[in-house]
């Protein structure tokens, strides 16, 4: 198999390590195969692909959107270094609050499968990072939420000395303020 799925300590999250071929040339890899994820019982239409670039210490999220708008996100660092980060916002699960991250970079091109139900934001560790992540929903700007990044309560360890946060993301609410709605 081209793709090895990896569970993690919270049910929905998983990394995914493609099997990379090189050569003097260069190397190859498949990274989606809509039959290995579906095995998982990860079943969803992508309809949307983002690209984020930003330079070394920034700290995008912790984003999500509420449904009916609410994304999976298939997440891969095509260059540079990033640390992925996933928190359970489902209001009944017992892993609720908890986070899950890894290190995402361009020589090993693991991934992080997030679905709906998680904050997901990341921070950049080398001098530049390019992300490129799938989702099933499109982007719906009157669903957007968020979770404070450097919330108490969530405990993350965001591994940058200097964090460059954006002016929106530096408004976003505690875990503790979000109104139950907010949640799923």
């Amino acid at each position: 198999m081209s793709l090895t799925f990896i569970k993690t300590d919270i049910e929905g999250i998983w990394f995914i390590e493609p099997a990379i071929y090189g050569d003097h040339r260069g190397h190859f890899l498949e990274a989606y195969r809509q039959e290995s994820f579906r095995e998982k019982g990860l079943i969803f239409n992508y309809v949307q692909d983002n690209i984020s670039t930003s330079k070394i210490g920034t700290v995008r999220g912790l984003h999500y959107q509420k449904a009916p708008y609410a994304q999976a996100k298939l997440v891969m660092a095509i260059s540079g270094t990033i640390l992925d980060v996933a928190v359970d916002i489902r209001k009944n699960s017992p892993t609720f609050g908890k986070h899950v991250s890894t290190i995402l970079h361009q020589e090993n091109r693991k991934m992080m499968y997030v679905p709906p139900g998680f904050a997901h934001g990341f921070s950049v560790l080398s001098e530049q990072a390019t992300v490129f992540y799938k989702c099933n929903t499109y982007y719906d700007k009157n669903s957007e939420r968020g979770v404070k990044w450097n919330d108490p309560e969530l405990g993350i360890d965001w591994q940058v000395a200097e964090p460059i946060i954006s002016e929106k993301d530096q408004k976003l609410p505690g875990l503790k303020e979000l109104e139950s709605g907010e949640l799923f």
